[in-house]
């Protein structure tokens, strides 16, 4: 089982896995919060491997600048195809949509249209975690 495989087996019952090798990192949280954390954390997952149940732009502008090398969405916006396709990231999916909707259902996701104009993973990340501060 590579690594990929191994990340999308564990992540049954979390919102985010992370992989390499025998090393696995879970998390419960929702939203770009698992990411953060790992970032912030100073955790080297570079070259590691993700599964996510919702993989938009900001997810994968976090994914990116973590230098995860696969992503697995259960649920990958078009928007996050594009990034990780521009960053040479490969990924697959279960559902591609052609956005993140908020929680509430009614609009866009708002991480989403923090990021929407945004290209510089490393940009994205500081206004991110600006605003997950804040919320």
């Amino acid at each position: 089982m590579n690594d990929i495989q191994r990340a999308k087996q564990y992540l049954e019952g979390h919102t985010l896995c992370v992989c390499k090798a025998e090393s696995v990192i879970v998390s419960d949280k929702r939203g770009i919060y698992p990411m953060v954390d790992i970032i912030c954390s100073e955790t080297d997952v570079s070259g590691w491997s993700a599964a996510d149940i919702i993989v938009g732009k900001a997810a994968a502008m976090l994914f990116v600048y973590a230098g995860i090398d696969e992503v697995y969405g259960r649920v990958l916006s078009r928007e996050g195809a594009r990034v990780l396709e521009q960053y040479n990231v490969p990924y697959t999916c279960a559902t591609l949509a052609d956005y993140i909707i908020n929680r509430s259902g009614d609009d866009i996701c708002p991480m989403e249209k923090l990021v929407k104009n945004i290209e510089s993973p490393k940009k994205a990340f500081a206004v991110l975690k600006n605003a997950l501060k804040t919320w």
